[in-house]
């Protein structure tokens, strides 16, 4: 009898266990929020963007490039950068490349508090206003970090919170045909992370270019890859649209 009772409660402490994790699991994973990674287009719509923290010497070459090929990027940039570098921060938006924050000072956000975190986004989203006259719409995490208080952020200042499903790798030192070659991979729809003053970037844009050519791709900024309203993010960071129709706005 004794061993029947026991039998019993290590069986029910096992369902028990199992049941709890599983719906713990469950409900993090319906409430887990996750930012923007990709968008579901099949019109062969691409984004390359830059982020931008340390250095600017590569970064009037980069723009070259993108003009010569018909290329508007995105850059993503950081508030002390911005101080470093306001004439470079001009004429990004004055030769008509989109402009994102990538935070004020750079930090590891998800170990932020909520008024840190707004604290960033507005003193850099700020400080791209004063020198462009253009509001701030996008924002991409220092290292990709982030959690859902920082998403609940960004989200409240009208912000769309941008990460990317191609990554060049290039702040490695891969050599112009290693980041090429890994940005070539790109589809509609995917966003690409390169930086602006990693060593090899510059002459490996054409061949990239080069790439969307053959594949029929058209590098367009983020603001104009990404859904505005009626959409949806999966779990996967996939931003779908829930209308019929996929078009650029």
């Amino acid at each position: 009898m004794k061993q029947t009772v026991i039998a019993v409660a290590v069986t029910l402490v096992c369902v028990l266990l199992v049941c709890g994790m599983g719906g713990y699991a469950q409900v993090y994973a319906n409430t887990r929020e996750v930012p923007i990674y990709c968008v579901d287009r099949q019109d062969k719509f691409v984004s390359i963007s830059f982020d931008a923290a340390w250095g600017a010497d590569k970064t009037r070459s980069i723009m070259d490039v993108c003009d010569n090929y018909g290329v508007k990027a995105t850059f993503f940039l950081v508030g002390f950068w911005i101080d470093k570098y306001p004439d470079m921060v001009e004429e990004i938006a004055s030769r008509g490349f989109e402009i994102g924050t990538h935070s004020a000072t750079h930090p590891q956000m998800s170990k932020l508090t909520e008024s840190q975190c707004r604290e960033e986004l507005l003193t850099s989203s700020r400080k791209i206003f004063e020198i462009t006259g253009k509001a701030v719409e996008l924002f991409r995490p220092p290292f990709g970090d982030y959690n859902n208080r920082l998403l609940t952020v960004a989200k409240g200042l009208g912000l769309y919170t941008i990460q990317w499903s191609v990554d060049s790798l290039d702040w490695k030192g891969l050599s112009a045909r290693e980041i090429a070659e890994r940005v070539q991979k790109a589809d509609s729809g995917d966003i690409i992370l390169c930086h602006n003053n990693s060593d090899h970037i510059v002459e490996a844009l054409p061949a990239i270019f080069e790439s969307f050519k053959l594949k029929g791709l058209t590098a367009v900024p983020i603001g104009q890859l990404i859904y505005r309203d009626g959409y949806h993010i999966d779990g996967s960071g996939k931003q779908i649209s829930d209308k019929s129709t996929s078009t650029v706005v």
